[in-house]
């Protein structure tokens, strides 16, 4: 306030101008702390954007079509997103990318690793909690499950997760990543009956991205071995 005071004065701005600077500046500082919480509750476990994305690593990726989900029109829609790729190829930078891009056009988002969100759904239920927490998830706008296939889940484990998956369709969006194709999704959640009415759901407002390619992890050991050897 007293930097814009002095400003004023140096530029013989009137009281009205004064003002009028003084409430923009509200507003902004309003809109920043608004984004820093929202990204603080998403929880993402690092900060990844689109800007630091290599495309070129996999030539087969749509940029066209990832930087039109990034203006987040399929949130609206209440549309999913499945990233499907072997390990290593940036799904998760992805998800990521798009979920904080989100969060700046005002969107609440969660981030959830497919094996900790399974957790959270059994420890509420063990507690008798699950309806809070159910009410707290359905007011995101955006849930991501991260790494779903890399490990089998439990019966239990699998129909909460069915459960959940079920409530947001066309309520929410979300976004998956997993290193499976579709067929083999029966391996993680045991029963075929439940996955393909899991898969069906999940599917029919989805875009569906695949991601294969050299594992971007790989390709930077082998930069970093190059280095140490010349």
């Amino acid at each position: 306030y007293l930097r814009l005071g002095k400003e004023a004065a140096a530029h013989n701005q009137t009281h009205q101008d004064y003002l009028l600077a003084l409430l923009e500046g509200e507003v902004i500082q309003r809109d920043e702390n608004a984004q820093k919480l929202r990204l603080t509750r998403a929880r993402f476990p690092v900060i990844k954007t689109l800007d630091s994305f290599d495309f070129t690593a996999i030539p087969a990726l749509n940029k066209a079509q990832v930087l039109e989900l990034s203006r987040g029109s399929f949130i609206d829609r209440r549309e999913n997103v499945i990233l499907i790729g072997s390990y290593g190829t940036g799904k998760t930078h992805l998800a990521i990318a798009l979920s904080i891009a989100a969060c700046r056009q005002g969107k609440r988002v969660r981030f959830y690793t497919a094996a900790g969100l399974i957790n959270e759904l059994l420890e509420a239920q063990a507690q008798l909690r699950v309806s809070k927490l159910e009410a707290t998830l359905a007011k995101c706008d955006l849930i991501v499950l991260d790494e779903l296939g890399f490990v089998p889940f439990t019966k239990e484990g699998a129909e909460a997760l069915f459960t959940f998956c079920s409530s947001r369709y066309e309520r929410g969006s979300l976004i998956i990543t997993t290193n499976l194709d579709f067929v083999r999704w029966k391996e993680v959640f045991g029963d075929e009956a439940l996955t393909g009415a899991l898969l069906d759901r999940l599917t029919h407002r989805c875009h569906i991205l695949e991601m294969n390619g050299q594992s971007f992890r790989f390709k930077e050991s082998l930069r970093t071995k190059e280095k140490v050897m010349t």
